[in-house]
């Protein structure tokens, strides 16, 4: 996501930096980078001139071009009126007491009856008994589809393969949920391969007779400026609660995001990641804000953490690190819970500075080399999982074979489990912002070392430094020579 947007914004400010004095004229032609960055992710043309003039104002003021690091008062003015253009989104779906009613529009193709399932999983997950009703009369795999998702979810769905009448449908739908004791009912309305008269009338009635209490629209992040134009005329004839933005791990500009806002006024309020049922996130501009410009989104991980790991496996995992004493059965239960947040390499996107990593990722099978771990770790006896150490040759073999692997495997995940262990080790006696910093230099290490290898602490061996080695040690006596005199001309 946003891909093409990231590389163009990151350019824009390294030229910036790369300036030994910033004047008027070349942070223009920086802000040139980020404007043609922007139209070149398909945001709208008028939007991007506006948000370029609050930006270029507020860049080209004294408080900026004097300023020690005015590269990053830029980028944070650009953060700022980026979250400023997506937002403010109010987040709640304003559940009633009684039995709160949506419904979702959207042309075909877009994923609305999938999305229809998503949206009743999430609301599912907050306590609340949710129906959903197949309205969508034109498609018969459409009623098909969504009575599997909701089988697979554990939510009823109203459907009728001889139903005639959607607006019909729907008043029954509602009635019998309401009699089932339904706190949500969630409708799937037709879609059509463009925007027709019969379409807006048929989704009026509904809205009409059934009066729902929100209305989304589920428009497809990949079709750019069009779901925009989509959004306006839905908007315009149903008077949107919010969008849903479908299929945006595709998607690498990602302008839509940008520009619905500002063109409709309507609020997107969740995005649709993945083809997972539970790949649906509510929206957060902040977030979106700090992704798109290349600084992750940490409160979305803890999110998904919340609802993937269950509070008793978070505090063994936070009692093993306490400890600072590791084991490869929780090695491997580590590994499982991040593959319960979603794929490895969608995680990476949410982490500040994993640009490089992603990239490297892409050649790599992540979860894939996860369920190896995990059949190799099973293949272990409980005493080889607890002191690997004791793993000879024979028994390397006997796992390897246990495992279907090479024994070559088997050797590198005991090497890769050593330096996680020592890191654990490490890290059991430092203080919170001490293990921030660890992870932040495992993420550089990780960034640097495209086989993902955690390696054991090198200790001293007592060896003759190579030349370089010496050059380095050399540089930074000199170093520290020269802060030493400068600190005492102070004095």
């Amino acid at each position: 996501m946003f891909e093409s947007l990231q590389n163009g914004l990151t350019q824009a400010f390294r030229t910036l930096t790369g300036q030994a004095r910033l004047s008027e004229s070349n942070m223009r032609e920086g802000l040139q980078l980020v404007e043609r960055a922007l139209l070149e992710a398909d945001v709208n043309f008028r939007v991007v001139r506006e948000f370029m003039g609050r930006v270029t104002q507020k860049a080209l003021g004294e408080e900026v071009l004097r300023s020690l690091r005015p590269t990053q008062l830029v980028i944070k003015i650009v953060y700022d009126e980026l979250v400023n253009l997506m937002g403010p989104v109010d987040t709640s779906l304003h559940l009633h007491g009684d039995l709160t009613k949506f419904m979702l529009c959207g042309l075909q193709g877009s994923g609305k009856t999938t999305t229809c399932a998503k949206l009743a999983r999430l609301i599912k997950g907050t306590g609340r008994n949710v129906w959903m009703i197949a309205a969508d009369l034109q498609r018969p795999a459409a009623i098909q589809q969504l009575q599997v998702l909701g089988q697979q979810i554990g939510v009823p769905v109203v459907a009728d393969l001889e139903a005639k009448d959607p607006v019909a449908l729907c008043q029954r739908g509602v009635q019998q949920a309401r009699a089932a004791g339904a706190n949500v009912v969630i409708i799937d309305t037709a879609g059509r391969l463009h925007i027709d008269e019969e379409l807006m009338q048929q989704l009026r009635l509904i809205d009409q007779r059934v009066q729902p209490h929100q209305v989304y629209l589920v428009v497809d992040g990949m079709t750019g400026q069009d779901a925009v134009n989509s959004a306006k005329a839905f908007n315009d004839a149903l008077e949107l609660n919010g969008v849903i933005m479908t299929k945006l791990d595709g998607d690498q500009r990602g302008g839509a995001v940008l520009s619905v806002k500002a063109v409709t006024g309507v609020p997107i309020k969740f995005l649709g990641t993945g083809e997972h049922i539970q790949d649906l996130e509510p929206f957060v501009p902040e977030g979106m804000a700090q992704r798109i410009l290349g600084q992750g989104d940490l409160a979305e991980i803890a999110r998904r953490a919340s609802q993937a790991i269950s509070e008793e496996e978070r505090r063994r995992t936070e009692e093993a690190l306490a400890r600072g004493q590791y084991t490869l059965e929780q090695f491997r239960d580590m590994l499982l819970q991040v593959r319960k947040l979603g794929p490895i390499s969608k995680l990476l996107s949410y982490l500040p500075g994993m640009g490089a990593m992603r990239e490297m990722m892409r050649e790599i099978d992540a979860d894939r080399d996860i369920s190896r771990i995990r059949g190799i770790v099973d293949s272990m006896t409980p005493a080889e999982r607890r002191n690997p150490r004791m793993i000879d040759p024979s028994r390397r073999r006997r796992i390897a074979a246990g495992a279907g692997v090479e024994t070559s495997e088997v050797s590198d995940l005991i090497k890769q489990f050593e330096g996680v262990r020592d890191m654990m080790e490490r890290m059991a006696d430092m203080s919170p912002r001490q293990r921030l910093q660890a992870v932040g230099e495992l993420q550089r290490q990780a960034a640097a070392n495209p086989q993902g290898m955690l390696t054991r602490e090198k200790k001293g061996t007592g060896k003759r430094l190579t030349n370089e080695q010496k050059a380095r040690l050399r540089k930074k006596r000199e170093k520290e020579i020269r802060r030493a005199k400068k600190q005492q001309k102070q004095k």
